[in-house]
């Protein structure tokens, strides 16, 4: 029975939702639903009973709130009342301790008085900006009541003038002309002077009052405007003395892990919380475990006074804490300030890349008509339709990993190690963001392929992949930027199919070398799964467990990716992570998600917590405030029907001039897939695949030949090279290269890579040689094989 999402309403005044409550020893935690209003906390058995059953009820004003751990908290009145209380997890539950302490808070406050009348306030004036502000108030409305009161009576005058000019005029139209015409003609004009005076007296007075109510109006909007942001900002002052004060009593208990006498003394008095309680007792619902398996470490905010530190007192050693001022400032600004920098505006786009790729087909997948074709043939030789694919070929796919640079720029300008550090592990979960929704499968490269990525003018940055290997299938990649960084890696997969999933292990290291600094960082891959292979919506969940390594310097980062849940409240996609030096003391912690964002915190201090999974001691770390250090750029607009492409994967298929005969650009199978001609793309796709057969056997023929004695590579030659070689003879010589086929070696050797030990890190990898980006400049590719 799946339990409905509680609501998560904004802190205030009032706020409801479930919590589990604990009623005794028997039925442990029952779920309540409780309502926060007006200062007061109640609960019920549910929604239902709102309306005419209250099961307990608290008064916040003369509560004491306390924390247990990462979900549980106490709410108690002094003794009569004690309500043992546990959230889903760790930020319901600062939700939850958030409003209470406002509420609290807000009980000792005054209510405030209701002024919405037309009359003035009651309240006399005081002494101080409040009591000047007020007698303004009531001065401006007496001179707005005299001007309204001016206003009528010139109102009244118009009305009587007007009504004894009109008789005038009708007596005027009605007299014959006479000598009682001039005494007529002297009165229409004293009586008309009488309403011009008085219309320009109230013209002036409305006037008056138009000027006086628009010059007020500004000083009243002015004076309201800061009215409410002292309100906004009390309450926000409130919200974080809360906080603040939740923080305090955490530390205070050992960062929010009770010792476990503590908490079994504290499960004895648990059976009689106060009132209510005993209706519980013949509660019959379903209970919900709140509870998650604890995470290696915690954290929570550092002390103040780290906060407090000022540019007078940075330098110096704290004999407290064991760490040093000056370090610890200078570190959080130079981080600070890496992460906020703008990109050099020397750096500009050349030429205008793509935005969008033809859209996918709705192409109809006949899983019967695929396995139709596959009557009768190897299994090597069945060929796998476009219809699983994205027209990406896996080196491309392996070029994406730099779509977030950046980061990789800002490390090499970091001055300690332990900076970088940071950078580079959020640079190594910034490569899996793509992934979230790209279920589709690249083309497998075909041996001697390449793939450039030339940015060097727009983004600093040159990248070039090379397949290396076919069996097992490998893949060389190096990248350099005038940054001051460079990258290689060479990466071989492995995959096993479980029936409901797919595994998919990369194999092989990731290398980082910054020139500066000779920082030398390697790391590797984890396991991405694609589940639903079978049955239902595909979906990608990375898995794993990373070690950024500083060769030189001894600095690790420990990366988790947490596997996702479906019985998890946890946040999907989690990866969290640890920096230490090399002597293992804890620096920085990294959190967040590696399809989202990552964060990082500087540690102040850490200390030893209470046993976790599998008996293993949680550590606690205190941290300044968490800063952002990388979040995904969004997907462009229409990426639903592009096969979910970024804005770096849309222009890496696009066409170039001079690059090498070998790129994955001029791969035909893969640029009839992206122009949506699938059914040309499959056939092409066979063709290459056949003609790289051709290609293998052919080198192994080689092999043989070069393995062999003179004698008999004669007879070889010329029993190959006869006329009257025999269908048997060749069906012989066949059989022959299948047999060696598993004895003998692929001879191929990589065009623009060599494989070496790399003493720093001891693997072994091919390495870029150079070559390639000269040929380039020369435009001579005669060195390239024709693959394709």
């Amino acid at each position: 029975m799946s339990e409905p999402k509680p609501p998560t309403p904004t802190p205030g005044d009032n706020y409801k939702g479930w919590l589990f409550k604990w009623t005794n020893y028997i039925k442990g935690y029952q779920r309540r639903w409780f309502v926060l209003s007006n200062g007061l906390l109640s609960y019920y058995r549910s929604q239902a009973e709102m309306g005419h059953t209250c099961r307990g009820t608290i008064n916040l004003a003369t509560a004491n709130i306390a924390v247990e751990d990462s979900c549980n908290f106490v709410i108690s009145n002094g003794g009569a009342q004690t309500y043992h209380l546990k959230a889903n997890s760790e930020i319901e539950r600062q939700r939850w301790i958030t409003a209470l302490e406002l509420a609290k808070a807000k009980a000792y406050m005054p209510p405030e008085s209701d002024d919405s009348g037309d009359d003035c306030p009651a309240v006399p004036p005081t002494s101080g900006q409040g009591g000047g502000r007020n007698s303004e108030v009531q001065s401006t409305l007496r001179t707005l009541n005299s001007k309204v009161e001016d206003l009528t009576t010139c109102n009244d005058l118009i009305v009587k003038h007007g009504s004894a000019l009109q008789r005038s005029l009708s007596e005027l139209e009605t007299i014959r002309v006479g000598g009682d015409f001039g005494e007529k003609i002297r009165q229409v004009t004293e009586r008309a002077t009488l309403f011009r005076i008085t219309s320009n007296a109230m013209i002036n007075a409305c006037r008056d009052f138009l000027s006086l109510a628009q010059s007020h109006s500004k000083r009243w909007q002015k004076a309201l405007q800061v009215e409410r942001d002292q309100r906004i900002r009390l309450e926000e002052t409130l919200e974080q003395l809360a906080k603040q004060h939740n923080h305090l009593e955490r530390a205070f208990r050992g960062a929010t892990v009770l010792p476990s006498s503590f908490s079994n003394s504290n499960l004895g008095n648990k059976g009689g919380s106060g009132k209510g309680d005993a209706s519980d007792e013949d509660d019959d619902n379903e209970f919900f475990d709140a509870m998650e398996d604890p995470a290696e470490f915690i954290t929570v905010p550092a002390d103040p006074k780290y906060h407090r530190r000022s540019g007078s007192n940075v330098s110096g050693f704290s004999s407290e804490t064991g760490i040093d001022d000056q370090s610890v400032n200078f570190d959080e600004l130079s981080l600070a300030s890496n992460s906020e920098s703008p990109q050099p505006l020397e750096l500009e786009p050349v030429r205008q890349r793509r935005t969008r790729i033809p859209d996918k087909p709705n192409y109809y997948l006949n899983l019967w008509s695929i396995m139709k074709n596959c009557i009768g043939k190897e299994l090597s030789k069945i060929p796998m339709p476009v219809n699983f694919n994205e027209p990406l070929s896996m080196l491309q796919r392996l070029s994406e990993d730099l779509e977030y640079y950046e980061l990789l720029d800002k490390a090499a300008k970091c001055q300690s190690s332990l900076e970088q550090m940071c950078y580079v592990a959020a640079f190594t979960v910034s490569s899996y963001s793509t992934t979230v929704h790209r279920t589709g499968k690249p083309f497998n490269p075909l041996l001697g392929e390449t793939f450039e990525l030339d940015r060097l003018k727009e983004c600093g940055y040159r990248s070039l992949c090379e397949q290396v290997s076919h069996h097992p299938p490998a893949a060389a990649h190096h990248a350099f930027s005038e940054k001051g960084w460079s990258l290689r890696q060479e990466i071989t997969l492995a995959s096993k199919f479980r029936g409901k999933y797919l595994s998919i292990m990369p194999l092989g290291s990731i290398q980082c070398i910054f020139e500066k600094s000779n920082n030398h960082y390697s790391w590797k891959k984890v396991t991405t799964t694609i589940h639903n292979i079978i049955v239902g919506k595909l979906w990608i969940d990375q898995s794993g467990e990373i070690d950024v390594v500083n060769h030189k310097t001894g600095d690790r980062c420990h990366l988790k990716f947490t596997p996702y849940s479906y019985f998890s409240r946890d946040v999907p996609r989690k990866v969290t992570g640890v920096v230490t030096d090399k002597d293992g003391k804890a620096h920085y912690v990294l959190s967040g998600t590696w399809d989202e964002k990552m964060e990082f915190s500087r540690i102040m201090q850490s200390s030893k917590g209470e046993n976790g999974t599998e008996g293993k001691q949680r550590t606690v770390y205190q941290t300044l405030k968490a800063k952002e250090i990388w979040t995904k750029n969004p997907l462009p607009e229409g990426a639903e029907n592009m096969y979910y492409f970024s804005s770096l994967a849309l222009t890496l298929n696009e066409p170039e001039e001079g690059v090498a005969p070998t790129d994955s650009r001029r791969r035909p199978d893969q640029r009839l897939m992206e122009d949506g001609h699938w059914d040309e793309a499959n056939a092409e796709k066979q063709r290459l695949e056949e003609k790289q057969r051709s290609s293998r056997r052919e080198r192994e023929r080689e092999a043989v030949r070069a393995a062999s004695t003179p004698e008999e590579a004669v007879i070889e030659d010329s029993i190959n090279d006869s006329p009257l070689k025999t269908d048997a003879v060749e069906t012989a010589t066949e059989a022959n290269e299948v047999s060696e086929e598993s004895t003998h070696q692929d001879n191929h050797q990589a065009l623009w890579f060599e494989k070496l030990d790399d003493p720093i890190s001891g693997e072994t990898l091919h390495v870029y040689k150079g070559g390639y980006w000269e040929a380039k400049d020369q435009g001579n590719w005669d060195v390239c094989p024709d693959i394709f």
